[in-house]
Formats: structure tokens, C-alpha cells, sequence
């Protein structure tokens, strides 16, 4: 089999539980090796899956949704139960720079290119249940919701649809959480530090969004903001707020209604 990596690893199906695997993969991006955590519906005879990519937030890495939320378990369960269709996750690490990279090409890394090329191209290779039939959507959670927005937005012909839980909406806001310098991050481009801008500079381009954030959130004032302007420019989307902070409780509770939302496209 052709592949794009000179290196592409998956673990040994004799040894997987949870309907998990995992990709290590050697990126030319990234200069290195990274991890992407997939979990694949129990029925493998399934082809042409959708699926969903799930982008962590600062501090974690692939495993996080999985031992933060048991998001493995709760798609066994929706799928069991007839609430959401087969569909295939896909959990990668954001390239480990720092605290967390912003998913933005920075400090000589593509972090943006290994989610949107790299990260695809190894499921698409490594993961026979997807193929160049499959529909891919993206969400993730505060800095892993900045990542979904705006790639989402910017990357509409490769995105149907994505979606945000306790999104940071603006690059500046990673000096919340981070100890680096965030001017590393910056781009030429100031559009790439917002999810408004890059969301009016592709409009028109992108398919269907939503976002949510919890009412004891830091970043709900943020969210509400950009609510407000899309509201202004005439933008689409769908925002909720529910009870919560900016905590697992509340991502492992509210990603049923990011995976339900693209089960609806």
C-alpha cells in the first residue's frame, strides 16, 4: 500500500479494547512523531463512515476525550441505542508544542496542516472503514475549539460541518491558559487570530456550525461577543448556553450535541 508517511504505525487488533486504536505517525509537519487515538464502531464490516474529528484542549493530548470523558463509551451506547448513526472518531494530538499549539502553523511546525492533511490521510490509510466517500466534521473543546471553528471555516471543501464547546474565539485569549509567549503563535495574517474574521473572510464557503458555552465559563463573555457579531453579519449558525464551567462535567455531558448535530447533516 502507497502511503504519504515515510513512518505509519497502528496497534495490533489482538491487544485493542473499547473499539479503539492507535495511529503513530512520523509528519513531515510536525518533524516528528504524533499520536491520533481513533475509535471505530464495533461493527467492522462498515464502510464509507462518517467521521468526526475531536480536537483536545491545552494540557491534553489524543487520550484526553477518552479518559476525560469516555467518549468511546458514550458512542457505543448512542450507537446501541439507535440515537446516532455508526460513525468513526478520530483524536489527535495537536503536535505538543507548549502547553498547546492553537492547531496554527508556529515556531517551525504546520500544526494546522497535520490536523487538515495529515491527520486525514493516516485515516484514510490506516483505517479501512473510511474512505474518500466518508463526510469528515470536526469539533473540539476551548483551544480545541478555536482549532475546529476556524478550520472549519477556512477548510470547507474538507469540513461538512463543525462545531465548538467553550470555544476560545480569539488567539489572544490562550494567554489564559498558557505559559509561552503567544506572539510565537501570531500570524501574518491577523484574520488567522479570529474566529469571526476567518469565519467572515470565508463566507459562503463553509458548511453548517454550531457552538455552546457553559454560564459559569471564562469564556462565555467571549462566546456571547461573537454570537452577537456573527448575529450582526448576517452569519448562520446555531449557539447555546447551558449550565456548566469550563470542565470536563460539562464537555463529556454537551459533545452529545456537537456528534448529534452532524448526525443530522
Amino acid at each position: 500500500m502507497s502511503t504519504k508517511f515515510r513512518t505509519i504505525f497502528i496497534s495490533d487488533p489482538a491487544f485493542e479494547q473499547g473499539n479503539l486504536r492507535l495511529i503513530t505517525v512520523k509528519s513531515e509537519n510536525l518533524k516528528g512523531r504524533n499520536d491520533i487515538s481513533v475509535y471505530v464502531p464495533e461493527d467492522r464490516s462498515l464502510k464509507d463512515l462518517p467521521v468526526v474529528m475531536l480536537l483536545h484542549g491545552v494540557y491534553g493530548s489524543h487520550s484526553a476525550w477518552l479518559y476525560n470523558a469516555g467518549i468511546h463509551q458514550k458512542m457505543d451506547s448512542w450507537i446501541k441505542n439507535g440515537e446516532i448513526k455508526p460513525m468513526v472518531l478520530v483524536m489527535p494530538s495537536d503536535g505538543l508544542w507548549g502547553d498547546g499549539s492553537g492547531y496554527l502553523p508556529h515556531s517551525g511546525f504546520d500544526f494546522e496542516k497535520w490536523i487538515v492533511e495529515d491527520v486525514i490521510a493516516a485515516t484514510h490509510e490506516m483505517i479501512p472503514q473510511v474512505s474518500t466517500k466518508s463526510d469528515i466534521f470536526i469539533s473540539g473543546l476551548s483551544m480545541g475549539g478555536f482549532g475546529a471553528l476556524r478550520l472549519g471555516a477556512k477548510y470547507g471543501s474538507v469540513f461538512k460541518a463543525f462545531s465548538g464547546l467553550s470555544s476560545i474565539t480569539h488567539l489572544d485569549q490562550m494567554k489564559m491558559f498558557i505559559e509561552e509567549d503567544v506572539t510565537l503563535m501570531k500570524q501574518e495574517s491577523v484574520i488567522e487570530h479570529s474566529v469571526l474574521e476567518t469565519l467572515r473572510a470565508n463566507k459562503g464557503n463553509y458548511g453548517p456550525f454550531r457552538f455552546d458555552c457553559g454560564l459559569d465559563d471564562t469564556l462565555l463573555p467571549a462566546n456571547r461577543e461573537l454570537h452577537q457579531q456573527l448575529q450582526e453579519n448576517n452569519i448562520p449558525h446555531l449557539y447555546e448556553e447551558f449550565p456548566g464551567g469550563h470542565e470536563w462535567s460539562y464537555w463529556a455531558k454537551h459533545v452529545f450535541r456537537s456528534i448529534n448535530f452532524f448526525n443530522n447533516q
